[in-house]
């Protein structure tokens, strides 16, 4: 392997711009410029058109500038992130529409004599003429919109006067319906354009031109001065009305003193009618509500009179109670001759040929009731529980009003009856999932299966079983490790099990409140089994888990873990290996040793979970991610110190207990600034750390080490497809040291090539203390094929050095000094220390799938020796450059 660094102080370009070198590349700047300069897209206009060439809106003190913007009806071509002009007017050189339009009427002919020679054979016939659907739209899509290259592009936008026209009258409109009822707008179309173009050095021309073909618009705003609210009065004919939209004032999205704002009093009006209808009035509606604005009482003040009409009948609008409810749980089944089994549960009617659900599990998650007041809340409310349950293919809530003789006497009161129509999903569920990985140049198959069982105990419950096992390349980390050499890569066998039931309730040991139900509690219990084997080690992880589930809303959960509970044996290592991890504990103090150590692992933990996105992160959203966790505090009670620890036997050892603690927090935030481009930031941080030290004896050697430990799994890793891309997965840092690979012949020394240390980009890098962070611009490319530029930065740190082991020798003690210090956080270094990398990336949404593709190279790279600018370095190496695939977003 080639050494990272500069050899004998020679950049990547040194020698590039000399000599013959300099001239070749002069003369193909040259070329390129004029080749460039000579694919105008001015050659496609037509005579008597003119392009549109730049669009400003000018004048704007309080108004939103982007809103207005996004009401201007034609803007120019866009440049960024690609010159869509160009790559259309590349695609129309291909294009040839006689010879599309040839094609099209040949491919028609063609499947025409084949239907007829097909005859009455109706499958024959039904084949043909799919395929000659499929090639005549194909044909007919390059006819309408041009070859693949050219819809990759954008045509050049032509200027249409008359939509300039329709612009001035939509901005005037926003401007009035914002307040701005003495605002006025003007246009002026600039012809010819100056333009500046630098390209035009090349050809020994001045930059600066003017085109008389081009079109600059520019919307002039007088804004004139804002109006505000000087009185908000109620004309409400209905008392009861007029009481309960008077007391719900305080919640009015309308106050004295603001701007007048037509859509604030669109959405007063809705507020208003979900007010009413939450509170009986199943037969109000928003046309009910009007709002009369008076802008004639004093200068720039509006006088806002909100209006509530009576119905058409009566003098009272109708408050609605309901009556009864009736529960059909297997909606949508026909039994011809039977009726419905009822059973009656708090006064609800349960219908079905045959019971299969609990009527206590589902009466939980019912909450229209017989005798409230009709609520739209709470009929959404039911049907998301009932979905939530997974039990159900549909759930709706219907109402039926009362008529007749049953119908109450008095006008201003009504009953409804309402019917939960649910259909029972598939009881059990079966999914797989068959594939392969190209790793470390090996070929390995994977399987997954799963198997979910609805309703398993008649409550509601459901019970997931998973079985996984498959096959993946590595490489040998150390030397000759069996009959594996070194650098040699092999397959390695990953088996898996785990079990799950979620029970539709918290599991306690008193009767949960019916008032918890509305924010959908579940309790999960979950058994884990995964075993690893490779020529390195065997490892086996059993962990089981309680947890409590609850949503606070459509976008906030939260998650309660009381029990959480890993055992983790490494039932065989090799002798080299173990060796290596000796040598990287002793040599850089690594904790890397204590993954493969016998370790039981209890803690609590708790997640808090803020998501206003959707799956394919298509919103103006938020996204806060909190993790607290706390392990291992009564390990005083069972386990006394100091552990006992063998080295030469560390499966045979005895189960450790660290304490710690950890914390993690991701916050994200989504801008969509078009239909299909968004910037998405990301800054993510955390830390873990020891609560109290342990004190671990060598029985070999009878040394004590006294240091603050925790599981290797506790711990936080930068570098990967989510994290920094430009580094392999847990592979970045740690802070500023360089990792070097010690040779397999001596371990005590480093592997040197050359003379030269060879850096080691394989080794994980825990760190005790994370900070990182990403910029991602995210836009369409084609059809389904999206794009994304991105910078990625970060690092992990460590926050307390372990002590130095004295009977090491001086050299290893200065080593490790030295690596203690370029690791450890720092307040005044730290920002000194972050990676960064950048890349660019392609996306194939498929709307139910999402493939990423992400190439990211180094930028800055803290731990490289010497010059830290690894982009001077440019190539495509894996030591420079990563390619990550994955599915789904990055974040």
């Amino acid at each position: 392997m080639k050494s990272y660094s500069p050899i004998k102080g020679r950049g990547p370009t040194a020698g590039l711009l000399s000599g013959k070198n300099g001239a070749r590349v002069a003369l193909g700047s040259l070329l390129i410029a004029g080749g460039l300069s000579g694919c105008s897209p001015l050659r496609l206009l037509k005579p008597g058109q003119r392009l549109l060439s730049r669009v400003k809106v000018e004048g704007t003190e309080k108004a939103d500038v982007e809103r207005l913007q996004t009401l201007v009806q034609q803007k120019p071509n866009s440049t960024f992130p690609l010159p869509k002009v160009a790559i259309y007017q590349l695609g129309r050189s291909f294009y040839n529409p006689e010879r599309l339009q040839r094609k099209l009427e040949e491919d028609r002919t063609h499947y025409d004599q084949l239907i007829k020679a097909a005859g009455t054979d109706s499958a024959e016939v039904g084949k043909l003429l799919t395929k000659r659907e499929r090639h005549t739209q194909r044909h007919q899509l390059a006819l309408d919109k041009g070859n693949a290259i050219m819809r990759l592009g954008e045509p050049p936008v032509i200027y249409d006067s008359t939509l300039t026209a329709v612009s001035v009258e939509q901005l005037g409109t926003f401007l009035k319906s914002k307040g701005f009822f003495r605002s006025s707008v003007s246009v002026t179309d600039t012809v010819p354009t100056r333009q500046f173009a630098p390209l035009r050095i090349f050809t020994l021309r001045s930059p600066f031109h003017t085109d008389s073909q081009r079109v600059t618009v520019v919307y002039r705003i007088h804004e004139g001065p804002a109006f505000h609210y000087s009185q908000l009065d109620y004309d409400i004919a209905d008392t009861a009305i007029s009481r309960r939209v008077l007391a719900s004032q305080p919640q009015s999205l309308l106050r004295v003193g603001n701007q007048y704002d037509e859509e604030q009093i669109g959405a007063e009006r809705n507020r208003i009618e979900d007010l009413l209808k939450n509170q009986g009035y199943y037969d109000f509606r928003q046309q009910y509500i009007t709002l009369e604005a008076d802008t004639s009482f004093a200068p720039t003040s509006v006088r806002l009179r909100t209006i509530i009409s009576k119905p058409l009948r009566g003098e009272q609008h109708r408050l609605y109670t309901v009556r009864r409810v009736s529960f059909i749980t297997d909606a949508g089944l026909v039994r011809f001759g039977r009726q419905r089994d009822t059973i009656i549960r708090d006064s609800v009617y349960y219908l079905a040929y045959q019971h299969k659900f609990s009527t206590r599990a589902l009466d939980r998650k019912l909450v229209v009731r017989p005798g409230d007041a009709y609520s739209v809340a709470k009929t959404q409310l039911t049907q998301r529980q009932l979905s939530n349950l997974d039990m159900f293919r549909f759930s709706t809530v219907t109402y039926r009003r009362v008529r007749g003789a049953e119908a109450p006497a008095d006008s201003a009161r009504g009953l409804l009856d309402a019917t939960v129509n649910a259909s029972p999903a598939k009881k059990f569920q079966e999914t797989s999932e068959f594939g392969a990985t190209y790793v470390a140049e090996k070929t390995g198959p994977f399987g997954n299966v799963r198997l979910k069982i609805r309703n398993v105990f008649g409550g509601a419950e459901l019970l997931e079983f998973g079985l996984r096992a498959g096959f993946e390349g590595q490489y040998s980390l150390v030397g000759q490790v069996g009959d594996v050499s070194r650098g040699r890569s092999v397959l390695t066998t990953q088996l898996g099990a785990n079990v799950n039931l979620v029970l539709p309730q918290f599991l306690v040991p008193w009767r949960p409140n019916r008032y918890l139900s509305q924010y959908n509690p579940r309790t999960r219990l979950n058994a884990t089994y995964t075993y690893v084997q490779r020529p390195d080690y065997t490892r086996t992880n059993v962990e089981g888990t309680l947890d409590y589930i609850w949503q606070r809303s459509a976008f906030q959960q939260y998650v309660l873990t009381p029990i959480d509970v890993s055992v983790i044996r490494t039932a065989k290592i090799d002798q080299a290996f173990a060796d290596y991890l000796q040598t990287l504990l002793i040599r850089q103090g690594s904790p890397l040793y204590r993954s493969f150590d016998n370790l039981f692992i209890p803690s609590i933990n708790a997640t808090s979970l803020f998501n206003s996105n959707d799956f394919n992160e298509t919103r103006d959203a938020r996204y806060l991610r909190l993790f607290a966790e706390v392990g291992g505090l009564t390990r005083s009670l069972y386990q006394k110190q100091p552990l006992l620890n063998n080295p030469e036997n560390q499966q045979g050892n005895r189960l450790k207990i660290y304490d710690f603690a950890k914390f993690t927090a991701d916050y994200r935030r989504y801008y969509k600034l078009g239909p299909e481009s968004y910037l998405v930031y990301r800054l993510a941080g955390g830390a873990a750390a020891a609560l109290t030290s342990t004190r671990i004896q060598n029985t070999v050697t009878g040394e004590v080490d006294n240091a603050y430990l925790i599981p290797y799994d506790k711990y936080l890793f930068a570098g990967g497809s989510s994290s920094v891309r430009a580094w392999k997965p847990r592979r970045l840092g740690v802070g500023s040291a360089t990792q070097y690979k010690y040779d397999p012949e001596n371990p005590a020394d480093f592997l040197k090539v050359n003379g030269e240390k060879v850096r080691d980009y394989d080794l994980e890098q825990p760190g005790e203390l994370l900070l990182e962070g990403n910029v991602e611009y995210r836009f369409p490319l084609y059809s389904f094929i999206k794009g994304a530029v991105f910078t990625d930065f970060g690092n992990v740190w460590i926050l307390r050095n372990q002590p130095i082991n004295p009977n090491q020798s001086q050299t290893q003690q200065d080593e490790q000094r030295q690596r203690q210090q370029e690791s450890t956080f720092r307040l005044n270094n730290f920002y000194r220390q972050f990676a960064v990398g950048s890349g660019i990336g392609f996306r194939f949404d498929f709307t139910f799938l999402i493939l990423r593709l992400d190439v990211a190279t180094k930028v800055y790279d803290p731990t490289a020796p010497g010059s830290k600018w690894a982009i001077r370095k440019f190539s495509l190496a894996e030591d420079q450059t990563a390619f990550n695939l994955g599915i789904g977003y990055p974040f």
